[in-house]
């Protein structure tokens, strides 16, 4: 068993995914925790009663009204990261490329990530560097009528915000591919609009 205590620093901007509306947050986001009260506990942490736009996005809050994000949330971008770092190969079929190699070596990653790696800290406060804004965007779809152009809203973190947590690996030998998940946040992020380059962080090991 290895414990990994992290802080990851992020480079960009930050951007919240829950729902303010807690009916939807309810029914769709909050539907995908494991039980009921880890469920209750989401819906809670909205506050969505604070905000006036209902479509946005934002960060839950602790006890103390302080932004977080829940453990699950890093353990989806390891999830995610693993998925892509599998492609990184050098060549169809090919060696796996150095930074890729542990995630390549990885079968069932998923139920790796699900059963044998965990985040201890079921809320995890975000140290915020600056105070809170928000980003609004268009999302551009093709529907049947043709283009349709929405206009997204999400709670925005300034970069240089900061978080810290610890990784507890059942096993010792899935800690490098955890090096490399972590090596990966630079490229792309936690949070919406990843692919945006929001929530790219770096990060530190704490002894």
């Amino acid at each position: 068993m290895k414990d990994i205590r992290v802080k990851l620093t992020f480079t960009e901007p930050i951007l919240g995914t829950a729902s303010a509306n807690p009916e939807i947050h309810s029914e769709y986001i909050a539907s995908k925790a494991p039980d009921a009260p880890s469920k209750e506990e989401e819906i809670a942490a909205i506050g969505a009663e604070e905000y006036e736009e209902k479509a946005m996005t934002v960060f839950p809050r602790n006890n103390e009204g302080i932004p977080i994000l829940f453990d699950y949330q890093i353990k989806g971008f390891f999830k995610d990261a693993c998925s892509m770092l599998q492609k990184c190969r050098a060549g169809k079929g090919g060696k796996p490329e150095e930074f890729a190699k542990e995630s390549c070596a990885l079968k069932a990653y998923k139920k790796i990530i699900d059963g044998c790696i965990f985040v201890m800290e079921r809320q995890i406060p975000i140290e915020l560097n600056g105070e809170m804004g928000n980003l609004q965007r268009p999302l551009r779809g093709q529907t049947a009528q043709g283009e349709r152009i929405a206009l997204a809203n999400s709670e925005k973190a300034p970069a240089g915000s900061s978080v810290e947590f610890t990784i507890r690996c059942l096993s010792d030998t899935y800690a490098p591919a955890v090096m490399e998940w972590l090596n990966y946040g630079a490229l792309r992020g936690i949070g919406q609009w990843r692919n945006g380059s929001y929530g790219r962080f770096e990060y530190k090991i704490i002894e």
